[in-house]
């Protein structure tokens, strides 16, 4: 033999030296859930390990985060039940659950980046991402609000803000906004190509956020589609997206490769809450290795050319490789 491809496999030493995807714990965006109350940790059911914190109590998990070397929280809020309407009225509130958190982040942690979650299913008695009349869900008029939500969440002091709607327009809105404010550090995160998926359903329980009608099919995307999500994206580049996301992840790595090869600004994807899940459920039972699963998982995902990676299980990969 010529050539022994072996060789390159031998030892954990040369293994390492050649390899050629890396994760760290500057890769990963850490979701939290807040709640209201006062040293409320609040366990949830179907994210084995995940918990929705109180403000107080956020502020301790910040500077864990930061101290194991994660850079970025993603911010969600569960809103009470009496604070929702159609409009998402409470989403505009300056003392609202929301625009707290993000003060709280940076009270505790300066230097943490901050993103925060821009769309209406928290704030909506009909648990969709939009304004409802009758069964439709209205676009321009949704729009507007989340213009008006990242105005409130740049004015709190977050970093990006992180539309998750898939209305259309609402990047170019949202910058729009933003600039006519004099916030020009602001950044966006877009969601791109989110696809209405079956793996956000621990998500939903956590927020109490699932559509009390219906679906969300007609603002998600179809699963069954690739060209659709490269123009989604491609809009919102031209529209003034700081960074692109794909959501879910490890069922679209197709999706994340193609939107890497096609755009020149940084690509994030979500490993999202079902995706956790099933790796949970399945170590719970003997099934798998937890640890082995969720690296090899993450560095898929990296692999197919995310440069920012939303998971759960942020914390835990940065104790393994930190």
């Amino acid at each position: 033999m010529q050539r022994r491809n072996r060789i390159l496999r031998q030892s954990q030493a040369i293994r390492s030296l050649v390899a050629e995807t890396l994760i760290t714990p500057h890769d990963f965006i850490a979701p939290l859930f807040v709640i209201e109350g006062k040293s409320v940790k609040e366990a949830i059911a179907s994210m084995p390990g995940y918990y929705r914190f109180s403000l107080d109590l956020l502020k301790e998990e910040i500077k864990e985060l930061w101290g194991l070397g994660i850079k970025s929280v993603l911010l969600f809020i569960k809103c009470p039940d009496a604070l929702k309407d159609n409009k998402g009225t409470e989403a505009l509130n300056p003392e609202g659950l929301m625009q707290r958190a993000i003060r709280a982040v940076k009270e505790a942690e300066p230097g943490m980046l901050v993103m925060t979650d821009v769309a209406l299913d928290p704030y909506s008695s009909f648990g969709h991402d939009g304004i409802v009349e009758g069964s439709e869900i209205l676009n321009d008029e949704t729009v507007a609000v989340l213009a008006a939500m990242s105005l409130s969440h740049a004015r709190a002091g977050a970093d990006f803000v992180a539309p998750s709607d898939m209305m259309d327009g609402r990047i170019l809105a949202i910058r729009q906004a933003l600039e006519e404010n004099s916030f020009t550090r602001t950044g966006i995160m877009s969601y791109s190509a989110k696809y209405a998926s079956c793996f956000y359903g621990p998500f939903r329980d956590a927020l109490d956020s699932a559509p009390g009608f219906g679906d969300k099919k007609s603002y998600q995307m179809d699963y069954a589609n690739r060209r659709e999500a490269v123009n989604e994206t491609l809009q919102d580049v031209q529209e003034g997206a700081d960074i692109v996301m794909v959501k879910p992840a490890m069922a679209y790595l197709d999706i994340i490769r193609e939107i890497k090869n096609t755009v020149t600004i940084p690509v994030s994807a979500y490993h999202v809450s079902g995706e956790y899940a099933m790796i949970k459920a399945a170590a719970e039972r003997g099934w798998l290795n937890e640890e082995k699963a969720m690296l090899e998982s993450l560095t898929s995902i990296k692999r197919a050319g995310a440069d920012l990676i939303a998971t759960y299980f942020a914390k835990d990969a940065a104790k393994l490789i930190g």
